[in-house]
């Protein structure tokens, strides 16, 4: 299908790491930035199907990115810049639990 990114393979620069979660690839350069892609692939009861959506990640980027701006006045949050309508930059941060299931278990969302 054209248009449809459902993987990424970069190489960036001091890149520590790459986690595939089921919709976004997260590239974690020198544990200082996040460089995070919106893919199009589609998670159904945490089943990714094999066909993506075409610009689903655009959208959804497009959307977090809208909101992450209009709220950094009020609370400021990690993202850098988004330099494409599927990517963005932002600050690697630790996790802060702040709930007693986060404290346990972990945060981990993709």
């Amino acid at each position: 299908m054209q248009n449809v990114l459902t993987k990424t393979s970069f190489s960036f620069p001091g890149q520590k790491s790459l986690y595939k979660g089921k919709v976004r690839d997260v590239y974690n350069i020198d544990d200082k930035y996040l460089v995070m892609v919106a893919s199009d692939r589609i998670s159904a009861f945490d089943v990714v199907l094999p066909k993506g959506i075409p610009y689903k990640g655009q959208v959804l980027n497009q959307i977090a990115s809208k909101f992450l701006d209009a709220m950094a006045d009020i609370c400021p949050n990690w993202k850098i810049s988004s330099p494409d309508p599927n990517v963005t930059i932002g600050r690697f941060c630790k996790i802060y639990p702040v709930d007693h299931y986060s404290y346990h278990q972990g945060c981990r969302r993709s």
